[in-house]
């Protein structure tokens, strides 16, 4: 966003920059429209670049694996999984490939994958690698990207 005014005090531009405005412009005497014109340019491009950088990191890929965080899609050797995951088993699969090598606890995994309910056991960490596992398998049945630590959690090798 920006801000053309005739307000140059510093008191009203910092009210400016602390509602969200990406640059301040006044237009006092030295006003030019030069400037302008390069400062929406600039502000028109670094929006750009954000959008770009932010789409890109929709789209997780490590190995073998491709998830797509914006339509929660998973594919595994360039094959969609016969069976889709599930929001919970998405969300799961996301924080172990996020860190892979990087042991992920039940309790962490549970608090990604049920923020808001409280009466959850830590087995139901255990079911839902389970199923995971089955899904891969039913088109890789060599998949071993799971790791279990017993005692510990899991990790994505």
């Amino acid at each position: 966003m920006i801000f053309l005014t005739s307000k140059d005090q510093e008191a009203d531009r910092l009210k400016g920059l602390m509602h969200g405005v990406d640059s301040y412009v006044t237009k006092s005497g030295n006003f030019s429209k030069e400037i302008l014109i390069e400062t929406i340019k600039n502000t028109l491009n670094r929006k750009n670049i954000e959008k770009e950088n932010s789409e890109k990191k929709q789209i997780i890929i490590l190995g073998n694996l491709r998830l797509d965080c914006l339509r929660y899609e998973c594919e595994w050797k360039e094959k969609s999984l016969l069976e889709p995951l599930t929001t919970t088993e998405f969300k799961i699969i996301k924080e172990l490939v996020e860190r892979p090598g990087i042991v992920k606890s039940r309790d962490r995994l549970m608090e990604i994958a049920y923020r808001d309910e409280l009466d959850v056991d830590d087995r139901t960490i255990d079911s839902h690698i389970k199923r995971i596992r089955k899904k891969f398998r039913k088109i890789d049945p060599d998949f071993k990207s799971i790791n279990t630590l017993y005692g510990s959690g899991y990790k994505w090798k």
